[in-house]
């Protein structure tokens, strides 16, 4: 079905305003264009095109779209890729697949290192709609010995055309074997719930109610509640669950203390937190933390 959201594509690709701020406790969002794709595109000689910029927390990279696939992650900082669907919050510990002419945008979590691999049309799996991948470590090696020199540039490595050729292969195959994960988040196409969705993805410590959300977007609790089950198919209770979790389980993975994540995800108390996160997930925060720490130095 079809978003009620259209891309729009700023005229400079390499301006930047601030945008107002959204609160007293929320810092102002920097929107930024689209990062110049059209300096990296991919053809029959170069299939396979990287390209890395370091952006600060709270920059918002507009919506988008380009002819090409591409897959996009950070090797530092947590990122949220929207798309006319859903919202997919980005670990550096995992990259998400973008197919090609799907309109796109990027938030910075937090300050990070963007990476993205841009592929040629004919070369990367049949995927139709985003995928988010865990990151093995022969794929990050893949990505990263792409050179990342625009055109219009000499290339750092005067043999990168040739090693991109040779390198191709393999990161497809690498990137058909890697473990798809489910850390999405639906968003509707009515703009007025969309509204109310992104303004808590944007802030998910707002402990506002579900009938003063309503009141800010001119609708009542029953409107919403019913659009929720109507666009999305779960309740408000449902949807904001998943996008608590969502935002908390990279900030877990990350090694941040479970009381800090619970704040940061809108609960006044740890232990109201963590029954949330057990009844979820059947395990305890500082168990999935543990283990991914665990992960992380085997």
């Amino acid at each position: 079905m079809p978003s009620a959201v259209s891309p729009s594509f700023p005229a400079d690709a390499g301006s930047s305003r601030a945008a107002k701020p959204r609160g007293p406790n929320v810092a102002p969002v920097t929107s930024v264009a689209s990062l110049t794709p059209h300096l990296y595109a991919p053809d029959a000689v170069r299939p396979l095109r990287a390209k890395e910029h370091f952006l600060s927390a709270d920059t918002f990279v507009e919506l988008h779209q380009h002819p090409w696939p591409q897959l996009t992650f950070s090797t530092r900082g947590v990122i949220r890729l929207s798309t006319q669907d859903g919202s997919y919050i980005v670990p550096p510990s995992r990259a998400v697949w973008v197919p090609a002419n799907m309109p796109h945008s990027i938030m910075l979590i937090e300050d990070a290192e963007l990476r993205t691999v841009y592929l040629h049309a004919w070369l990367g799996p049949p995927w139709e709609k985003c995928e988010v991948l865990e990151i093995s470590p022969l794929l990050r090696a893949l990505m990263l010995a792409l050179d990342t020199t625009p055109d219009g540039l000499p290339p750092a490595d005067p043999h990168a055309p040739q090693r991109e050729r040779m390198i191709a292969p393999l990161l497809v195959d690498e990137l058909e074997r890697a473990t798809q994960i489910r850390i999405d988040v639906p968003l509707p196409t009515d703009k007025r719930l969309r509204q109310l969705c992104e303004a808590l993805l944007r802030n998910p410590a707002d402990r506002a109610t579900l009938a003063e959300r309503a009141a800010a977007i001119g609708a009542s609790e029953r409107t919403v509640a019913r659009l929720f089950r109507d666009q999305l198919g779960m309740s408000w209770q449902q949807w904001r669950q998943q996008a608590v979790m969502a935002h908390a389980l990279p900030l877990l993975a990350r090694g941040m203390a479970v009381s800090q994540v619970a704040a940061a995800s809108g609960y006044a108390t740890d232990s109201a937190f963590c029954a949330m996160f057990k009844a979820a997930t059947g395990r305890s925060p500082t168990s999935f933390q543990h283990r991914k720490r665990s992960a992380a130095l085997a």
